[in-house]
């Protein structure tokens, strides 16, 4: 039993589990789904600051800090308890590419010889985690909300919106995967 569990779902299961989380959600509570609104929850009851922006009523929304706190401690139980010791499972084609990069090891969920405290210090490494998490934080601010909320809640609910939304994180993913990424490794 523990194997199945160790294993990734294949996107038949892991999907539809996913996608059942929106009706759930709507039916239950009348919520949205969506992660990166908790920022600024956190943001409205931790910093007492004269921002409009943080001026609302967050604890109406306090649910979504504890379903974020379910995906945080799920993650945690499953990388300590569930994680299974094997390699990643890497296409070959694209080993051989990030080998000319130097990445090589593949025992952790991201290259270890990329996402090191080491690293942070280097230009490609600040980059690489702190630039690119800036624009990870701009891009889901000024989109009006993450991958999570447009793709899957969005998408469910027909927005218009939330399509052009979906449609520019994939194609931004394709742009910087093939080729963003390979500029930024060879440095």
């Amino acid at each position: 039993m523990w194997n199945v569990i160790k294993e990734p779902w294949p996107w038949y299961v892991a999907g539809p589990l996913i996608g059942l989380t929106v009706p759930v959600l709507l039916i239950l509570g009348n919520k949205s789904f969506g992660i990166s609104s908790s920022l600024r929850h956190i943001c409205a009851a931790c910093v007492p600051a004269n921002i409009n922006f943080f001026k609302y009523d967050w604890k109406k929304e306090a649910w979504n800090l504890f379903f974020v706190l379910g995906i945080f401690l799920g993650g945690m139980i499953a990388a300590h308890f569930l994680m299974n010791n094997e390699d990643i499972i890497v296409n070959p084609h694209l080993k051989e590419e990030l080998a000319g990069y130097g990445i090589t090891d593949y025992s952790n969920l991201v290259p270890v010889q990329l996402m090191n405290w080491g690293n942070l210090l280097t230009f490609k490494g600040f980059f690489l985690m702190v630039v690119g998490g800036f624009l990870v934080g701009f891009g889901t601010r000024y989109a009006g909300g993450c991958t999570s909320g447009h793709s899957i809640m969005g998408l469910s609910n027909l927005q218009w919106p939330s399509l052009v939304a979906t449609i520019c994180f994939m194609a931004g993913g394709f742009i910087v995967a093939n080729l963003v990424l390979p500029l930024i490794l060879s440095l």
